[in-house]
């Protein structure tokens, strides 16, 4: 062999060692949860696998927007910002002030090392009702009047497209409480004390989310697109069945009452693919929702087969005890063990992923707890299609109060 042959051989090898070097770079680059051409589940798995416990912990928290900045964001690698009651980010804030607002949260959440994007979350219980100029629509039990699902849907659509229209993606709505008793200072947010009229209401649920696709399993959560939002069926279960009506106390009642009592309207809910469940401040026979195992995990989840995630309501850790934060550990555990998989905690937050990181680490939580919730949160931002369109659509303001979303309502009596 001569010089020429073994030049020749020689510059073979380092082609052949570049072009490995080459497709083994790009094997890196490659992720597959930034695809979209991929499934979900290997969407969800494949970013799972990436993310260390302090990133799950994070997508585990929805903070309020008042204590949240995007380096905040960036920092915790917070899932989700709220809007507590009333608060909004100026004095009769425009839908382009509600934009900005969101999604500079979201530069925050996307410039973390995974770039997972954050949802905005708010009530609009009664349309876009935080809102200045936002189309304002009956409470529900005058919406439950009417007896008229369609008219429900049509106000769903109407409200997903105005609360879309400020960059919002998250509704806690609706509320599919059976009140009954009048005494409970709550009975305007029930549409009925009469279960299979409550059932009927949750067409509303299609209105927020789009109409769930034929061919989708039960229990799948569904959101069709940019005008529409993550639903909310709250507050799981029983707060309309309190003693004596006293809000947030305890429903006294045996399991087949429950079952046919307050329990029909989240099985229509799930069936419409509802992409999130709220659980409830109140108690059934003395033991707190947030903390009840058997409902959360083993009816909601495993016998339902409820695939979206579960959420506490406002600081619903806190509630566990009496008085309430005696012992947040305490109710950290429980809730996490529970079932549930977002905690809405404003502002205690680095008390929340300190208390979880130990609980985690010293085998009181397992991980595949974590993991649950977590694959559950990111399984709704990815059928949301957030990953592909994180930032808001200012294209959309134009439907902020617009006349058309008012007639929805109106011309129901002018036929």
């Amino acid at each position: 062999m001569d010089l020429e042959d073994m030049a020749k051989i020689s510059i073979l090898l380092v082609g052949l060692w570049l072009l490995a070097s080459w497709a083994g770079l790009l094997d890196v680059q490659y992720m597959k949860y930034k695809d979209p051409k991929q499934s979900i589940d290997t969407r969800v798995e494949d970013l799972i696998k990436r993310m260390t416990l302090e990133e799950k912990i994070g997508q585990m928290l929805q903070i309020e927007r008042k204590y949240a900045s995007a380096d905040l964001l960036k920092k915790y690698f917070i899932g989700s910002v709220m809007s507590e009651g009333g608060s909004i980010p100026d004095p009769q804030a425009s839908a382009e002030a509600w934009i900005d607002m969101v999604n500079e949260f979201q530069k925050g959440a996307l410039s973390t090392r995974l770039g997972i994007p954050m949802f905005y979350g708010i009530d609009a219980v009664h349309g876009h009702n935080t809102v200045y100029n936002a189309t304002i629509f009956p409470h529900n039990i005058g919406l439950g009047a009417t007896r008229d699902p369609e008219l429900v849907k049509r106000i769903g659509a109407a409200t997903a497209l105005e609360v879309r229209a400020t960059g919002i993606q998250y509704v806690y709505a609706p509320c599919i409480a059976v009140c009954r008793d009048p005494r409970w200072g709550r009975c305007y947010e029930s549409y009925s004390e009469d279960p299979k009229l409550v059932q009927a209401m949750t067409e509303i649920i299609p209105g927020l989310q789009g109409d769930i696709p034929n061919n989708l399993p039960k229990g799948v959560p569904f959101i069709s697109g940019k005008e529409k939002v993550i639903g909310c069926a709250k507050h799981y279960v029983g707060d309309g069945g309190t003693i004596n009506g006293i809000d947030e106390h305890n429903t006294v009642i045996d399991r087949n009452e429950l079952m046919k009592i307050h329990m029909p309207g989240y099985f229509s809910s799930i069936s419409k693919g509802v992409a999130t469940i709220m659980v409830s401040y109140s108690s059934w026979n003395g033991v707190k929702m947030h903390a009840h195992h058997d409902l959360i995990t083993g009816f909601l989840k495993n016998t339902l087969h409820f695939k979206g995630f579960v959420i506490s309501d406002f600081e619903g850790l806190d509630r566990i005890t009496s008085p309430p934060r005696t012992n947040i550990t305490y109710s950290i555990e429980a809730g996490v063990s529970a079932g549930i998989d977002m905690f809405m905690v404003p502002k205690h937050y680095t008390e929340f992923i300190d208390d979880l990181t130990m609980l985690v680490k010293n085998k009181y939580i397992p991980m595949s707890r974590i993991d649950d919730a977590v694959r559950r949160i990111l399984w709704v931002k990815f059928v949301m299609g957030i990953f592909e369109n994180p930032f808001a659509d200012y294209s959309l303001v134009k439907y902020l109060g617009n006349q058309v979303n008012c007639f929805v309502f109106l011309k129901y009596f002018l036929i």
